[in-house]
């Protein structure tokens, strides 16, 4: 029996997992931890016979490179270069990969579970707990390197220090895993400074400002080309937060912010919750942890990112500098806000997926119509 394709198998979960999520939640997570990977692994197969490439009017150009779309996907959804050629070809403003650590990680497992997984669809939300699976930075930046490049797809790779590794050596190794990828070719970076799936690390060791410093003296500084280096932060960043962070950005030469990653804020997204999801959210939050996704940011990636783009009209940076949103993309409203408040590029992920059931390859164009 032929195995059902990923637009087919994404098509029946879009009705199946209303029903599905309401069993007990160990069985809910357990299968749908499997499924995504099965997913990924079906998309990867397929061939993507019409290309899907939105009108050229929506297109832009940030530090010299152009993207044909002002939407991307956000790092963790392909984590070792999946997939490249196919969201090209459906229309995607860029390619994101990673989030890459310089070695192979595993990912995170509990009770039976690999790389903990849940979709709350009636909230239009998930959480994940993944923990940075990856090939590492010598196999990936190879990957990258052997892409074959459609026009107006640049790549981008999210980098992060190994949770492995601590001290000098940590970020010694993350300054190698992006020089690798600058030699690969890769278009721009993506420092990831806000990963909830992984173990707290020791306090000396988690000195943002320290790292920032790091990476500017060791890679920004003695970059060979004008790689541009983006800085990825929470989407529970106090909004207060915001002017002191960017004026550090702005300060070390970085290229662009992006607000944010998923949230452990389980009290405040709780509210976003669906009641008949409740169970299963609450099942999850306290056993795995991990991080939210989806619609629950919308309100907070948009606030985030708006107020950043306010701070960079007053003029403060020197530099070409942007602003991205990540979180509760769903819409084309959603991008129009964005460049309401001044946002230059958008992420996506659960939302992706949405609407990836519903429209299939031509997910971006259907968006974006």
């Amino acid at each position: 029996m032929a195995k059902m394709k990923a637009t087919s198998l994404a098509r029946l979960d879009r009705f199946a997992r209303l029903f599905a999520t309401r069993l007990h939640p160990q069985l809910v997570v357990s299968q749908y931890s499997k499924g995504r990977l099965d997913f990924i692994a079906r998309l990867k197969e397929e061939i993507v016979e019409e290309s899907h490439v939105p009108s050229d009017n929506l297109s832009r150009v940030l530090w010299g490179i152009r993207f044909r779309s002002p939407i991307l996907n956000a790092a963790g959804m392909f984590k070792n270069g999946e997939c490249y050629e196919i969201v090209a070809r459906q229309g995607a403003g860029a390619y994101l990969g990673g989030t890459g650590t310089w070695n192979s990680r595993g990912g995170n497992e509990k009770h039976g579970v690999h790389l903990p997984f849940t979709p709350y669809p009636r909230s239009h939300a998930a959480s994940n707990w993944l923990g940075l699976p990856n090939d590492g930075d010598e196999i990936n930046s190879l990957v990258a390197s052997g892409f074959e490049r459609l026009a107006g797809t640049p790549v981008g790779w999210s980098v992060m220090g190994s949770p492995d590794l601590s001290g000098d050596e940590k970020l010694e190794f993350l300054i190698r895993g992006m020089k690798h990828y600058e030699a690969a070719g890769v278009d721009f970076l993506e420092m990831n400074e806000s990963c909830p799936n992984t173990a707290h690390v020791k306090p000396q060791d988690d000195d943002m400002a320290r790292r920032l410093r790091y990476v500017k003296e060791r890679f920004l500084d003695e970059r060979t080309r004008r790689i541009p280096v983006i800085v990825k932060f929470s989407n529970d960043t106090p909004v207060e937060q915001v002017p002191q962070l960017l004026d550090l950005l702005f300060e070390l030469g970085y290229d662009g912010v992006n607000f944010g990653n998923t949230s452990t804020d389980y009290a405040a997204r709780a509210k976003s919750i669906h009641p008949a999801e409740r169970r299963l959210y609450e099942f999850f939050t306290r056993v795995f942890k991990g991080g939210i996704s989806g619609r629950p940011l919308r309100e907070s990636s948009l606030a985030l990112a708006g107020v950043a783009a306010d701070y960079l009209r007053e003029g403060r940076s020197s530099q070409e500098f942007h602003v991205i949103r990540t979180g509760g993309i769903e819409t084309l409203a959603d991008i129009r806000d964005s460049e309401s408040a001044g946002v230059s590029l958008n992420q996506w992920y659960t939302g992706y997926f949405e609407n990836f059931a519903k429209h299939g390859h031509a997910v971006y164009r259907r968006l974006l119509e």
